[in-house]
């Protein structure tokens, strides 16, 4: 991987994780990488909270992929913290490279070092070469989501 970085994101790596955001068929349809301003206030409450870690990797100085890992404690299974990882995203020129499979590795080694006892995600239902990703790196398709658009 050769240089790679991971580390905390910046205010100044929003713009970078925005457009990889948009740079999907799904994310094109909801993402507006032209107005900045409710990612970088998105951004300020994500990094004024210890419970999220939304995170880049770069190499030669250029920002090539993204995740957030956000620590949930919760009473279910006994008292277990656990740990979501969402927007993941690789930078169209990297995909293929072992990015990806790098950076879930970090996500759960992060949630290791932080007491979790379970990683979660979901997949958008029409993203089936993720989930065979996934599934790859150990994941189940355990359960079916929900969501409710307000």
């Amino acid at each position: 991987m050769g240089d790679l970085e991971i580390r905390r994101a910046t205010a100044e790596d929003v713009p970078p994780i925005v457009a990889m955001l948009a740079d999907d068929p799904l994310g094109a349809q909801r993402e507006s990488p032209d107005d900045p301003a409710p990612y970088l206030t998105a951004f300020e409450r994500i990094d004024a909270d210890p419970n999220q870690h939304l995170v880049v990797a770069v190499r030669e100085g250029r920002v090539i992929g993204t995740l957030q890992l956000t620590i949930v404690p919760g009473l279910s299974r006994q008292g277990a913290t656990r740990s979501i990882i969402e927007g993941v995203r690789v930078h169209a020129d990297e995909r293929g490279s072992g990015l990806g499979t790098r950076f879930i590795e970090w996500a759960v080694e992060e949630s290791r070092r932080q007491g979790c006892q379970l990683v979660q995600l979901t997949s958008d239902a029409t993203r089936t070469d993720a989930h065979r990703f996934y599934e790859r790196l150990g994941f189940t398709a355990s359960h079916l989501g929900f969501k409710l658009q307000l």
